[in-house]
């Protein structure tokens, strides 16, 4: 199929100020922002219902020195989030994007409160891997879903105009490189034009197509995919076409915690507050504190690619405040037993494993100063023992989306590789290389709503903007 076309001689069936492709919390942030700015704007959705990753993901958006930091006493600022990116992402990311959604994200989400009615709970209950400063915002009921369900309906209230069932199958170029509208298919196959001033990509990634998976990131290419199956990387095969830079596409979220066979998200807080992970021999094979997106990778590495999530009775209980968690033990995916040696024998682990492991990790924490840390580098001095019962719940590795993809300035334009910009065209989210540098390692607890909302926020105003000027006439 020729995704990018001449542009037609006859008029688009339809015009507008500023489209948008992709409903999630980028695309409708972007939306929003562009609608406000006074901008006519249609936001096209290839689903019934707009979900996509947004609405699988936790729905926690990190965000530096908002009033709703302040209100719990929190102080942070941008440099300081910054600087914990870059730490993850070992200097990897381009710092010009790490600047502009550091500043971004935190007056989008105030804006999103003020203008939206969306509410934010600061998350303080522990620290995601990487961050120093509680920072983790969302809404009260901490969910994607949730978070969409109230984006959908700020849309509605501000009469945003969304389009579902819109999948939009090629772009229309002139010989400047200007792209000028797109085609959009139906479900029946019925085709229809629409023109525009400035396009703002919020597809995602290519997290759903698996030969751009087994291209970019070859280690994951058997792995499980948690991420929205339309996130077919269309921005990049565009973008390509189009002659635009891309950066670190071989960058991505994993997660090491997903329950099998439910398919269901296990918080990493179980990990975080002091469980452990164990293979099918019962031994731990990580540092479950460096982070759950590279814990994919060690997960899948382990025979038949499954772990086992190890923790007692009081981290089931803070499991029990996710919704996700409720889901698992609704299912059955959590086991409860009263002894170790009862544990091994309902995850069917190697006869004494668990007991020899719980002894060991007791021995770490009552070690001197110094001596506190394991072999894979976790610090146990702070560590409580286990109290019965026990709990566990099997997990595997899977990839959750892209964080790789076309390279993108301060205001959300589009570069090329020969150096220049693509004027009208913006990229936001997964669809623009994320701030995670090139490697799984690199990916920070929320990096992904991070660029979804912090460069929705600045590609909708920078493209209602760029219709007011020549560079998009």
């Amino acid at each position: 199929m020729n995704v990018i076309r001449p542009v037609p001689d006859e008029a688009f069936d339809l015009t507008c100020d500023v489209a948008v492709i992709g409903a999630g919390a980028c695309g409708l942030t972007a939306g929003l922002r562009a609608l406000e700015a006074g901008a006519d704007v249609i936001v096209l959705e290839r689903d019934a219902t707009p979900s996509g990753s947004t609405a699988l993901s936790s729905g926690f958006v990190p965000a530096p020195g908002t009033r709703f930091q302040a209100a719990r006493g929190i102080a942070d600022d941008p440099e300081q989030f910054a600087e914990d990116i870059q730490a993850k992402a070992t200097g990897g990311a381009d710092p010009e994007i790490v600047s502009t959604v550091t500043h971004a994200i935190g007056p989008a989400l105030e804006w999103l409160a003020d203008r939206h009615g969306l509410e934010w709970d600061v998350l303080d209950g522990f620290l995601y891997p990487g961050h120093r400063i509680h920072r983790m915002h969302a809404v009260p009921e901490r969910t994607g879903a949730a978070l969409m369900g109230r984006l959908l309906t700020a849309a509605e209230r501000s009469g945003l105009t969304l389009v579902t069932d819109a999948h939009v199958t090629a772009l229309f170029v002139d010989a400047t490189r200007r792209v000028a509208g797109l085609e959009i298919t139906r479900p029946d196959g019925r085709t229809e034009t629409l023109g525009f001033k400035a396009l703002i990509l919020a597809c995602n990634g290519y997290g759903g197509n698996p030969d751009l998976v087994a291209r970019h990131i070859p280690e994951m290419t058997n792995a499980p995919y948690y991420g929205h199956t339309g996130n077919q990387g269309d921005a990049v095969i565009w973008g390509e076409a189009l002659g635009a830079a891309s950066r670190d596409l071989t960058a991505y979220q994993g997660h090491g915690s997903l329950a099998h066979p439910h398919n269901i998200l296990i918080t990493w807080a179980l990990m975080m507050e002091g469980g452990i992970q164990v293979n099918r021999d019962g031994r731990r094979f990580s540092n479950e504190h460096a982070g759950y997106s590279e814990q994919a990778e060690k997960v899948l590495g382990q025979p038949g690619g499954i772990a086992w999530a190890i923790y007692d009775a009081a981290l089931h209980q803070r499991g029990l405040e996710f919704p996700d968690y409720r889901e698992a033990h609704a299912a059955g995916a959590i086991l409860t037993a009263d002894s170790p040696d009862a544990l091994e024998r309902a995850c069917a682990l190697t006869a004494g494993s668990i007991k020899v492991t719980l002894e060991d990790l007791q021995t770490l924490r009552d070690s001197g100063p110094g001596h506190r840390k394991d072999a894979f580098g976790r610090d146990f001095s702070e560590w409580k023992p286990f109290v019965a019962p026990y709990h566990a719940v099997r997990v595997t590795g899977a990839v959750f989306h892209t964080q790789g993809g076309l390279a993108v300035d301060d205001k959300a334009r589009v570069k090329t590789r020969d150096g220049g910009i693509l004027a009208n065209l913006f990229a936001a989210g997964g669809a623009a290389c994320g701030v995670s540098g090139a490697r799984v390692e690199g990916y920070l607890s929320g990096n992904g709503l991070l660029t979804a909302i912090g460069l929705g926020f600045v590609a909708g105003k920078a493209a209602a903007d760029a219709t007011q000027s020549d560079q998009a006439l």
